[in-house]
């Protein structure tokens, strides 16, 4: 198992930003990454495997939920301090910062904001506490950057809804105890189902074959005249907008998340430049190298500020979705431009798994596409400064 000598750059004294909370919240996952994921996480990777016992100290550390209030098991901090735990989270691995964004707003966002009180009772404390994993069913084989056609339904059968359909490419599905399901009903209108496990004709099979976040579960929701109760309907907003109100939150987390993948690549980049000596001299003392660095500590920079904004906005409540869209979509592109130019400083060490840097590129080519595709989110750009829908 290797050591991690990370060290975060902050070129712009972005900490001074930062409360006492944030900066607690944010060194506390650093450590635990420190000492419980980053020495195993290159093993599972390799042996394309979730580490499982990482479960409870993703709760421990407020990873779950991390804003829910209190009284539902939930941290009760705001949202540059769920930033922040996401950020470091991917710092260590985009798939484990994935299944705790997954965990916290595609599951019991949703059942916080629309789901009733005793939804919220029943389910909240145990996904917070990590007793439960769940997952997020909407995007479809046939659906993916178009989700409202989605071909999953339900019918009204009287004391039950009867729900058939599928959902893929869903993270946690193979370990989920419930699955927060977008569905149309016979009318047509999305609405949000809590399947459990256990219910018949429920299944969760998992993908393999990955080249990408490797160490993330994924699966497949299958639902075969699943008949769910209809006190597990979320009632307190439908539409298209429901959903995408979730993945507004889980965009917002990726945001922070994909500076931490950045930040590791350049620190690895950087250290390397200093050791690595070819014609009598540090490879860092050559130009080309040192452009190669100081471009990434330029676009980590401007991430760093450009997120820590998002989160001011965030917590006024004034924070837009396309602010949102164009957060994910620089900080992914950055980090993955990142990634590549760090795995030549380091050259053919680059793509070995003594470094975490190729690791990093593969995770980042599927976080570029999920949650909103790059091309996507530049079009959500373009709509809102002018006005002009290039989706129709």
């Amino acid at each position: 198992m290797k050591s991690d000598l990370f060290q975060a750059p902050d070129y712009y004294q972005v900490d001074d930003l930062l409360n006492d909370e944030h900066k607690l919240v944010r060194d506390t996952a650093r450590e635990w990454v420190k000492k419980n994921l980053s020495p195993i996480i290159e093993e599972y990777a390799q042996r394309a495997e979730f580490p499982k016992e990482l479960i409870n100290g993703l709760a421990e550390v407020g990873a779950f939920g991390s804003y829910i209030p209190e009284e539902y098991g939930g941290a009760g901090l705001d949202q540059i301090s769920y930033g922040l735990i996401m950020q470091e989270l991917e710092r260590g691995d985009s798939g484990i910062r994935s299944t705790a964004s997954v965990q916290s707003s595609l599951v019991m966002g949703p059942i916080y904001n629309y789901g009733t009180e005793a939804q919220r009772q029943k389910y909240l404390p145990k996904l917070a506490s990590g007793e439960w994993m769940g997952s997020f069913g909407l995007t479809e084989p046939n659906h993916g950057s178009n989700p409202g056609g989605m071909e999953t339904k339900f019918k009204d059968m009287g004391d039950h809804y009867l729900l058939n359909g599928a959902k893929m490419w869903i993270s946690n599905a193979p370990i989920c105890d419930v699955a927060v399901v977008w569905a149309k009903n016979e009318e047509g209108r999305i609405h949000g189902l809590i399947v459990e496990r256990g219910m018949e004709g429920f299944s969760t099979p998992e993908t393999h074959n990955k080249w990408s976040l490797r160490a993330s579960i994924t699966g497949e929701l299958i639902f075969d005249n699943v008949k769910v109760p209809k006190e597990n309907l979320l009632p307190n907003k439908s539409g298209l907008g429901a959903p995408l109100l979730c993945l507004d939150s889980a965009r917002y987390g990726i945001a922070w998340g994909a500076i931490g993948a950045a930040m590791d690549c350049y620190d690895t980049a950087l250290r390397y430049a200093k050791e690595r000596t070819q014609f009598g001299k540090p490879i860092g003392q050559f130009q080309l190298q040192q452009k190669k660095l100081a471009e990434m500590i330029t676009e980590i920079t401007k991430a760093q500020l450009l997120t820590w904004r998002l989160g001011v906005l965030k917590n006024e409540g004034r924070a837009t979705s396309a602010q949102i869209s164009m957060a994910k979509r620089n900080n992914v592109d950055i980090a993955l431009k990142i990634a590549r130019e760090a795995r030549q400083v380091l050259g053919a060490m680059g793509i070995s798994g003594e470094y975490s840097i190729m690791r990093h590129a593969m995770n980042l080519e599927s976080v570029i596409t999920y949650e909103g595709t790059h091309d996507v989110h530049l079009l959500i750009t373009g709509l809102d400064i002018t006005g002009l829908n290039a989706f129709k």
